[in-house]
């Protein structure tokens, strides 16, 4: 049971921003720009950094419903994205995108742990400088985003098909 009065039943993000919408906007304005508008990177990599980043925060909710959107068009599926949260080193992706993920993890624990050699390492691979920052961004906005669902104490749906109409619907969002 959520810790404040938020509609029962509601799953994670949704109860409370249904519960104060002069501060959902901007930040469902900020998830737009980072995950859904333009950039280099593709959607399902933004979608799995912020799937990775609430993975490792445990967030339930977040991590499986933005994972189950990057797996809607992404070949293998759900467990193409599992096997990128459990070891994205191992992943069968890109030096490029196993980088920036190096990067969001550090971001996870902490910005300062974020050093030289991993911007160097991301630049290496081909990384852009916009998309070091955006992938820095997102995990630092995810970490916020989790914090504000488990601080809350909202209901997450244990079943991953719970969070598949939801991968779906954000999977097909535009701005």
């Amino acid at each position: 049971m959520a810790y404040i009065t938020i509609p029962e039943g509601v799953p994670g993000i949704i109860g409370p921003m249904m519960f104060r919408p002069e501060t959902a906007k901007p930040m469902n304005e900020l998830v737009e720009v980072l995950l859904r508008g333009p950039s280099s990177l593709s959607r399902n990599e933004r979608e799995i950094i912020a799937a990775f980043t609430s993975y490792r925060n445990k967030t339930l909710f977040c991590y499986r419903s933005h994972g189950a959107s990057a797996a809607h068009d992404l070949k293998g599926g759900i467990s193409a994205v599992e096997i990128i949260l459990q070891d994205f080193e191992a992943a069968p992706i890109s030096e490029k995108f196993k980088s920036l993920l190096n990067i969001a993890a550090k971001v996870q624990q902490d910005g300062k742990l974020v050093k030289q050699e991993d911007i160097d390492r991301a630049k290496n691979a081909g990384a852009s400088e916009i998309e070091i920052h955006d992938a820095i961004l997102i995990a630092a906005s995810f970490c916020m985003y989790n914090r504000y669902v488990d601080g809350l104490n909202t209901f997450q749906p244990e079943p991953v098909e719970d969070y598949f109409e939801t991968g779906r619907m954000l999977a097909k969002t535009v701005i």
